[in-house]
């Protein structure tokens, strides 16, 4: 089969499309034929070498995707050789095949197409594993979501309209500040000309930028107030005002969903399908989609995913 690697840490000329050897499923796993997979963040940090992979991990990108079951490891049932599938994954889906736990599959969604699916579990996994699990984000509150319209900041917005919160969402312009609200943001700030704080108190938020937010997400949440840093767009250093992470009772939590294990991955993934699945069917969550890219052009898809701009997932069609 063809997969693309990384020659090197670096930009997105190290992506080589390559012939590599076909994966086998171990025990417990299923080969699934790739029809498409989707572009994440923490793809780019692993072609820069910031994305450090555990012990057994593919060394190919790729966190998500969809197709056609095409092999059965031992063990597995409830699962059929041909079964339309999408899954999340701990890497590897930049390929043309990738071997996957059975418990990390899930069914293509009613009403969503074998292809945009692909961008569908490593999103919807981020987002309630985060907001719900970890945040415990409740009906009546409200919840502040940065890059609305990036691939987790879109989907986090319409699944906290859906349970029942105010969201508030920072964004890039007045263009996007109209997007989010049809999108379903009861406020958009355009963090260009605004400052978030001014519309808080927020009971949760969830960051994708990381570095000097963090003083100002700190301040502007509510006593009892949660927040989730997940991403690192804005570096690596950020500075606490302890006085109100103590005197308003505040929670931190850094968290990450590829490194979880085995175990915990399907936890969330049976989360996903018992709760947002629905929301997806019924209409009331759906992806929103930038473009399409043939699997072999992922080095473009990096470069369109870094210069920004972007609304929604980048999908990699295969061959």
């Amino acid at each position: 089969m063809k997969a693309i690697t990384i020659r090197e840490p670096g930009g997105p000329e190290v992506l080589e499309w390559s012939q590599v050897e076909d994966p086998e499923p171990a025990a417990g796993e299923v080969v699934v034929d790739v029809v498409a997979g989707a572009v994440n963040r923490a793809d780019v940090m692993q072609r820069m070498g910031l994305y450090p992979l555990a012990p057994g991990t593919s060394p190919y990108p790729g966190l998500e995707v969809s197709g056609r079951i095409g092999a059965l490891g031992q063990g597995v049932t409830g699962w059929r050789v041909g079964d339309e599938v999408c899954a999340l994954l701990t890497g590897g889906g930049y390929a043309q095949k990738v071997a996957v736990p059975a418990a990390q599959l899930l069914p293509v969604p009613r009403g969503v197409s074998l292809v945009e699916a692909a961008g569908l579990p490593e999103v919807t996994a981020t987002v309630w594993s985060n907001l719900v699990t970890t945040a415990g984000l409740r009906e009546g509150e409200t919840l502040l979501v940065h890059g609305g319209l990036g691939g987790v900041g879109s989907m986090a917005i319409q699944v906290a309209k859906a349970l029942g919160a105010r969201v508030v969402t920072t964004v890039g312009g007045p263009e996007k500040v109209a997007r989010a609200r049809a999108l379903g943001a009861d406020t958009a700030v355009d963090h260009r000309t605004e400052d978030f704080t001014e519309h808080g108190p927020f009971d949760v938020i969830l960051d994708v930028i990381g570095g000097d937010y963090l003083e100002r997400n700190i301040r502007s949440l509510a006593v009892d107030g949660r927040l989730v840093v997940i991403g690192l767009q804005n570096g690596l250093d950020g500075r606490i005002n302890l006085a109100d992470l103590v005197f308003k009772r505040l929670s931190v939590y850094g968290t990450t969903l590829r490194t979880r294990s085995e175990e915990q991955k399907a936890a969330v993934v049976t989360e996903v399908r018992d709760n947002i699945w629905p929301m997806v069917e019924n209409g009331s969550v759906r992806l929103l989609v930038e473009d399409r890219l043939p699997l072999r052009e992922a080095a473009e898809a990096h470069r369109r995913m870094e210069a920004g701009g972007h609304t929604g997932k980048i999908l990699l069609v295969g061959e």
